[in-house]
């Protein structure tokens, strides 16, 4: 990632011990079979809760030694939602993923919709008055503080977003085809009801860059990503983050 994109971090650089090798571009983020100071979700939570000060709740896809996800939601965010405390669906995430048919690690900001009708198997999956989606939603608006804050990630700062059914294609936008708020809210929109969807702003890194970096350098500009995505993520949540580092 770019340098400038980097941060120090709240942890003890020396205590450290995250590999490149442990982002596997064939088959996930290796989480298992690896001591506390390896493991990319320990260190990331314990960065993460002591640069904002509050409890962070780990969440994942996949099993096993590699997960194809993890998610970082602060607890109190959760706790506030009156009908889905119990569950981590609602809530903005700080994400990352090695998206294996890309060849791309992702690190970023998620917000989920879930499906408007679930499958029966689902049902708590689907989307809740009180979920972070609507709050997302209200803030793509022309000259809105949103628009603002994805314009300098994407244009300034080289992310991307992706927008719509993860079960279909969904749109993704880069600085060539930045999309206008009206037009990025009814792609958001457009997804079909018994579709799982979604919006993600995330920095993409290819394996060679991946590669070229060591663990300490890899976590650091994690970290910075997620403090860059900060302002669009307190503007879904009914709680506000701020980084103290």
């Amino acid at each position: 990632m770019h340098r400038e994109l980097r941060i120090g971090l709240p942890l003890p650089t020396a205590a450290i011990a995250f590999r490149p090798e442990f982002l596997d571009f064939q088959r996930g983020i290796r989480v298992g079979n690896l001591e506390d100071n390896q493991r990319i979700t320990r260190i990331l939570k314990l960065a993460l809760e002591s640069s904002y000060g509050q409890g962070f709740v780990t969440e994942r896809w996949g099993r096993g030694v590699y997960w194809q996800w993890i998610g970082f939601l602060p607890r109190a965010n959760r706790t506030a939602k009156p009908i889905s405390a119990h569950v981590s669906f609602g809530c903005s995430k700080f994400f990352l993923m090695v998206d294996l048919q890309e060849r791309l690690f992702k690190c970023g900001l998620q917000v989920e919709r879930g499906y408007l009708k679930a499958p029966p198997e689902y049902r708590s999956c689907q989307l809740q008055p009180d979920w972070d989606w609507h709050r997302l939603l209200q803030a793509l608006k022309p000259r809105s503080a949103m628009e603002h804050e994805l314009k300098r990630l994407v244009l300034q700062e080289g992310f991307r977003l992706q927008a719509g059914s993860w079960e279909d294609a969904p749109g993704v936008f880069f600085k060539t085809n930045f999309p206008n708020m009206v037009t990025l809210r009814s792609e958001l929109k457009a997804a079909p009801r018994n579709h799982w969807a979604g919006f993600q702003i995330f920095y993409p890194m290819r394996e060679k860059e991946v590669r070229a970096a060591t663990g300490v350098d890899l976590i650091e500009s994690m970290m910075a990503v997620f403090k860059e995505v900060t302002p669009a993520m307190n503007l879904c949540m009914q709680i506000q983050l701020v980084c103290g580092v």
